[in-house]
């Protein structure tokens, strides 16, 4: 009565009356729970989910209900709450609250009245057992409430209604509570391929056979891109709907052990499939037909197993010959048009010597489990273990058919991984020693032995130190003297170059060799005569006033007047190949001082006009320095030098322009007046005269 008193109070007349007698009419019937008011709940030893009545609807007037729940002891108890909306009208009729202990003793944590109340962090109790009280009164709106707990051992609880777009983690993990199937959403998907983003996290791990309804577990999620198609399966007793395209999908790790066993593949036998019955019968024409345990083979063509009864005592089993884990089953009817029978519902057996049988059920659970079977003939139905079945032989008994007991099926597992128990075996008696190669001698006891000096003849000590030191200095060493080679032919080779250049005129390579050499074998023999020019500095000229012998020099032509020969001509006219001075001459205006026509009238200082038949060529000229004719006997004159330097302007220019002279002509650089000034340091150019036959006398 203390109950009904503290659960009615505020209300008065039949209300209160009708609260207090259902109250003491229940209190004996179950100590978990009790009350008219009491929804969809599943109360699991360290986990579960608690609902109001009508939920999601509006719950109903004038109910109670209070669950009763009791953890491990040294736990605690933590509440989160999916959805909290109560009426506040009177909330002394309508209200949830939660309290330390159960009985007399307890004591209230929290009081909740209000619509759309958001609870955000968990409430925890002080100890390991709660007692949740939910009340209502007169009321018009409100959908009730819906939470979930869980030992605070887990501070990672999630509700029933959390779904993949709560969470932003491309992984996390989140601990789902026991008796999400209490939920009304809806899921979208199957695996492996994943489920829709809008899908209830914990309701898609049951249906995915990651944890179970009636234990709840740890969920490892991992979020991808979402996927054009999502498939609807039944799994679990949970049924996915199909799904468009959506953003992102989620799926969910697992321990890999989802394989199949055999069945479809052919590795299992058909000697390892039987049957309590067979269906056997003969069609109208009288052809046989029978419906073998070797046919309840999942995806195989043809007709499938059936039994010839139609009781709860039938069942189909699996000689797996040898104990394996076995997680799951795939069911499916006939699959064929004609025969729409399937199985609904049935029990399973394992056993591992078949003599001794064993029927599933769930964690503390005191009643066989009945799974759900397929709806129609066709549609393939799974189903998982949670805990995995670990045997050899496995038995699947229908308990609901359609039509007839037909049935199709694979089993999902994988191997049983267990250390072997070591056997034990007797020592073996010791193997006689071998025959001594050499001579026992006997211990000599309190003598010193002299430990042997052992060494290596192989390689000399210390030699990895030297090899290594070796390895580094040799390449050092030839990089260094190669380095050193390359450096004084380098010097030697640029001091010849700068050798060779001193004194030389800056002109082509192939003009100063081989080009000229080709060329003169086209020209007259005239110009082949005189294809040798001489050059002269103003040392050499000095060297060759004090000397009576004057030997013929040979030098490369000038950079100023190089010939360029590109053809034969028939006539080669001698024109003045002496280099501009620098200073402008104002009588003459032209830019170019070499190519510009001469007029017949103006003789510049620099050069001579050209005979009108002559082409504008630069010829090679050679001098001979004694003024003597080309023959060999020219060189005992020894008066041509004193006559070459005191001769004069005048005597040049008329030697010049006699064509028909036997001496050599000189050209002669010339002022501005017209004048030549010859000086010390020009150097002249002396044309030898190609019709002087060479005689012996000057």
């Amino acid at each position: 009565m203390g109950r009904a008193v503290m659960v009615g109070r505020g209300p008065t007349g039949a209300g209160v009356l009708v609260l207090s007698i259902l109250i003491i009419l229940t209190t004996g019937s179950s100590r978990a729970q009790k009350g008219d008011g009491c929804g969809p709940s599943v109360l699991g030893p360290s986990s579960g989910t608690l609902s109001s009545l009508g939920y999601p609807g509006t719950y109903p007037n004038h109910t109670v209900c209070e669950w009763e729940i009791s953890v491990p002891q040294g736990s605690r108890v933590q509440f989160r709450f999916a959805e909290l909306d109560i009426e506040d009208s009177n909330c002394q009729v309508n209200y949830l609250r939660l309290y330390n202990g159960i009985g007399p003793q307890r004591s209230e944590i929290v009081k909740y009245c209000g619509l759309g109340l958001k609870v955000k962090e968990p409430i925890e109790s002080s100890g390991n057992q709660v007692t949740v009280q939910f009340m209502s009164g007169t009321h018009h709106t409100g959908r009730g409430f819906y939470l979930s707990y869980s030992t605070t051992e887990h501070t990672d609880l999630i509700t029933c209604l959390d779904k993949g777009t709560d969470f932003t983690e491309a992984e996390f993990s989140k601990y789902c509570p026991a008796g999400c199937l209490t939920s009304f959403e809806e899921i979208s998907g199957t695996i492996p391929n994943g489920y829709r983003e809008s899908s209830p996290l914990c309701m898609a791990a049951i249906h995915a056979g990651v944890v179970s309804n009636a234990v709840g577990g740890r969920i490892s999620v991992v979020s991808s891109k979402g996927i054009p198609h999502y498939e609807g399966t039944l799994a679990n007793n949970v049924t996915s709907t199909g799904g468009t395209l959506s953003n992102s999908l989620f799926t969910f790790k697992t321990n890999g052990c989802y394989g199949t066993l055999g069945l479809e593949s052919g590795g299992v036998a058909d000697a390892q499939l039987s049957a309590s019955s067979v269906w056997q019968w003969n069609n109208i024409i009288g052809q046989h037909s029978e419906w073998a345990p070797s046919g309840a083979r999942l995806k195989k063509a043809g007709l499938p197993w059936a039994s010839a009864q139609g009781d709860q005592q039938q069942w189909l089993q699996v000689d797996l010959k040898r104990e394996k884990r076995i997680t799951g089953i795939t069911t499916t009817g006939s699959t064929v048009r004609e025969y729409q029978f399937y199985v609904s519902a049935y029990r399973v057996f394992y056993s591992n010597d078949g003599q001794h049988w064993f029927t599933y059920r769930e964690v503390d659970s005191t009643q066989d489990k009945i799974f759900q079977g397929n709806t129609n003939y066709l549609h393939e139905v799974r189903n998982n273990f949670i805990p995995p079945i670990e045997a050899r032989y496995v038995r699947i008994n229908p308990t609901r058919w359609h039509h007839r007991i037909t049935l199709k099926l694979e089993l999902l597992g994988c191997q049983v991984h267990t250390a072997r128990p070591r056997i034990f075996q007797p020592p073996r008696p010791p193997r006689p020693p071998p025959p001594p190669v050499v001579p026992y001698t006997p211990p000599q006891y309190g003598r010193t032995t002299h430990t042997p000096d052992i060494r290596n003849t192989t390689m000399p000590p210390h030699t990895s130190k030297d090899v290594a030191l070796a390895a580094v200095l040799v390449p050092v060493l030839v990089m260094a003297l190669t380095a050193l080679i390359l450096t004084v032919v380098c010097a030697w080779h640029w001091r010849n170059r700068k050798k060779s250049s001193e004194g030389t005129y800056d002109l082509p390579h192939w003009d100063r060799t081989d080009w000229w050499k080709s060329m003169k074998q086209l020209l007259p023999s005239k110009m082949v005569e005189t294809e040798d020019s001489v050059r002269y500095s103003s040392s050499e000229v000095g060297r060759l006033r004090g000397r009576g012998t004057t030997p013929r020099l040979h030098a490369e032509p000038a950079e100023y007047a190089q010939p360029l020969v590109s053809g034969v001509v028939t006539s080669l006219g001698a024109r003045s190949t002496f280099k501009p001075e620098e200073v402008s001459d104002p009588g003459y205006t032209d830019p170019d001082l070499y190519d510009a026509p001469i007029s017949p009238d103006i003789y510049h200082a620099y050069a001579e006009p050209l005979p009108a038949s002559g082409a504008e060529y630069a010829t090679p000229i050679v001098i001979d320095m004694a003024c003597h004719l080309s023959g060999g006997s020219s060189m005992n004159q020894p008066t041509a030098v004193p006559s070459f330097m005191g001769s004069g302007p005048a005597s040049l220019l008329a030697r010049t322009e006699n064509g028909q002279s036997g001496r050599s002509a000189y050209d002669t650089p010339k002022s501005a007046t017209g004048q030549a000034t010859p000086t010390e340091e020009l150097t002249y150019q002396v044309p030898q005269s190609s019709t002087q036959k060479p005689t012996g006398q000057g």
